[in-house]
């Protein structure tokens, strides 16, 4: 894929600028419709784009920590998981007019493939984009495992990766590459 060619999300309603090497997860398997999942071809990378709830009633920087607790629980990580920074994402670098505020939330997870026992240590890259006009937290959230178990799946075949790993300056180009075309898809 052509690094600078614009890949249509959610039917068109959103477009960013994706890492190269990216396989939409929606051609292996079924996707639900608030999120749109990626995986790198070579490595065990993922990128996943959700439309979620506004969570109200809290601070911005509470909200991105909800959200890494969210995934933590989706991941059967809780108990290992750890916020490393919160931090406010500079609003003139997006692209995204419609975006209240942003935030990027850097942790890890201990993370098991398929329910293994093996845990692999997964760096995770939280950005959220609060649209409370559309009672909704858009998140992307960067996958990178860092350390792979020697009795994980991930590990089984010794596959050599052949192809660049995805950085914090690919995820950093998606985000600020970021535009809704179609509000409609909020209801």
């Amino acid at each position: 894929m052509d690094t600078t060619e614009k890949y249509q999300l959610f039917g068109g309603a959103f477009s960013a600028v994706m890492p190269p090497t990216i396989q939409d997860v929606s051609d292996m398997r079924e996707i639900p419709d608030n999120q749109e999942v990626f995986v790198h071809t070579s490595t065990d990378q993922s990128i996943i784009v959700e439309l979620l709830e506004y969570q109200e009633g809290m601070t911005d920087s509470e909200a991105a920590r909800y959200h890494f607790e969210d995934v933590a629980s989706s991941n059967s990580a809780e108990g290992r998981s750890e916020i490393l920074s919160v931090e406010p994402f500079p609003m003139a670098q997006l692209s995204l007019t419609n975006c209240a505020s942003a935030w990027l939330l850097t942790g890890l997870q201990q993370v098991s493939k398929f329910n293994e026992q093996a845990l692999n240590t997964v760096n995770i890259h939280l950005f959220l984009c609060r649209l409370p006009q559309y009672s909704t937290d858009l998140l992307v959230t960067f996958n990178d495992p860092v350390v792979i178990d020697p009795f994980s799946s991930s590990a089984v075949g010794g596959a050599a990766e052949t192809l660049p790993r995805w950085t914090c300056e690919d995820l950093n180009h998606l985000v600020c590459s970021l535009q809704l075309h179609d509000p409609g898809i909020f209801g």
